[in-house]
């Protein structure tokens, strides 16, 4: 019974169709490819797990989180520059790098001075001091004094005894300034002053001195203004209050200048230009032409005059106002 139930169970299943063995053939010719070991490394490549540093980029900041940093307000700035940096300058507080230590072509001078003579009422060059254009130091040196001081003046300019110790000799000190400043623009404030306790002498085409430009091109009203006064109305900081330094008023001198130097300058050239033409028109009014052609003190070439002594040679004078009266004419006859 069991037996007869299977082979009819066997016998009510139904043949596979033609299509079916169509579909085997099929799956036979791509099953290879699909187990084949070139579609493997595709699919890992495609399914390889992100990097940590890609998977890192979502928690990185947006660039609206990054704080940027503050820019200068417009009360930093002034003729382009910026005041901090300026000031930052006068306090000393600027590092410099090999070639902002090099002289360059400006260099600003302060001096200071003790009293000596009677009282001390006679000024003495005590200490010297060169910067450039950055502010670093050039030279800083106190004067050896030839008389004994009665006033060190401290109170002002800052010298101590002590700090006569080592100082060098007034000629040492003249001749090195005198080498800085060779082909080189000397600013300084009331610059004559410094030059003439020195015993030196520059080119005026090669001087700014702060104090007669801040008068001339109208930054103050006074025409002698004070360094104190300039540098705290332009600068906004305060300098000499106590004891001076020539090297604040000298890195000072040289921030004002620095603040003004291209409405300066341009002033400078202008006033160059305008001497030359003046210069050129004062030739133009000597070669005027004068009776008798030709210029001033200019010969044609075209003849020679000669001039023959009293007594010599030549055709002799003769006195042609006496022939005057020997004639008649229509007009009449003239004596004498």
């Amino acid at each position: 019974m069991g037996g007869e139930a299977k082979t009819g169970e066997q016998k009510k299943r139904p043949a596979a169709s033609s299509n079916w063995f169509a579909l085997q053939k099929v799956f036979r010719k791509k099953l290879p490819r699909s187990t084949s070991n070139e579609q493997p490394r595709k699919r890992r490549k495609t399914e390889h797990p992100r990097s940590p540093s890609v998977n890192s980029f979502a928690s990185l900041a947006l660039p609206e989180d990054v704080p940027e940093p503050p820019l200068p307000s417009t009360s930093d700035l002034k003729n382009g520059g910026f005041l901090s940096d300026l000031r930052r300058m006068v306090a000393g507080e600027v590092s410099y790098t090999d070639v902002q230590k090099m002289p360059g072509r400006y260099l600003s001078i302060d001096c200071e001075m003790v009293g000596i003579g009677i009282d001390g009422s006679e000024s003495s060059l005590a200490r010297v001091t060169v910067v450039n254009f950055y502010g670093a130091v050039q030279m800083d040196e106190f004067v050896r004094q030839k008389e004994r001081v009665v006033d060190y003046r401290t109170r002002y300019s800052g010298i101590r005894p002590s700090d006569m110790f080592g100082a060098k000799p007034f000629e040492e000190v003249q001749k090195q300034v005198s080498d800085l400043l060779q082909d080189r623009i000397l600013v300084g404030h009331a610059v004559y002053n410094d030059l003439k306790v020195l015993l030196l002498s520059h080119p005026r085409s090669q001087v700014r001195d702060t104090q007669y430009y801040a008068g001339k091109f109208k930054v103050v009203k006074s025409r002698f203004v004070a360094l104190r006064n300039l540098v705290k109305q332009e600068l906004d900081i305060t300098i000499q209050d106590g004891e001076h330094s020539s090297l604040t008023d000298a890195r000072a001198t040289m921030a004002v200048y620095r603040l003004h130097r291209k409405e300066w300058e341009k002033g400078t050239v202008q006033k160059k230009h305008e001497g030359k033409k003046r210069k050129r028109q004062d030739t133009d009014k000597e070669a005027d032409v004068f009776p008798g052609g030709g210029r001033k003190g200019v010969s044609s070439g075209l003849s020679t005059v000669i001039r023959h002594k009293d007594g010599g040679g030549g055709t002799q004078k003769t006195q042609w106002w006496k022939e005057l009266g020997t004639g008649t004419g229509s007009k009449g006859s003239t004596k004498i």
